[in-house]
């Protein structure tokens, strides 16, 4: 059994070490985690997320993200939103 050391110094517990989550650099990469969350976009096509945010204005991935969750109720709505994507 673990010794009972007693209790912790406050300077102790405040030095620990927490994991810090990096913040996207660019506004896209951010754009993209959103779009990967909301439509739960699958391992396998999150870099094609990526690639449409940072080729496409902001305005129109946006636009695509509506409609896609409007008009898609019911499957997968990362499909529908690929097909959105490629109709420009």
């Amino acid at each position: 059994m673990p010794e009972d050391k007693g209790f912790e110094q406050l300077k102790d517990i405040f030095k620990a070490k927490k994991p810090t989550k990096k913040p996207p650099a660019y506004e896209w990469q951010d754009l993209a985690l959103r779009i990967i969350k909301e439509l739960g976009i699958p391992n396998f096509k999150r870099n094609a997320v990526f690639k449409v945010c940072k080729e496409n204005p902001k305005s129109y991935i946006e636009r695509c993200l509506n409609e896609t969750k409007e008009l898609c109720r019911t499957g997968a709505k990362w499909k529908y939103f690929f097909k959105l994507i490629s109709q420009k």
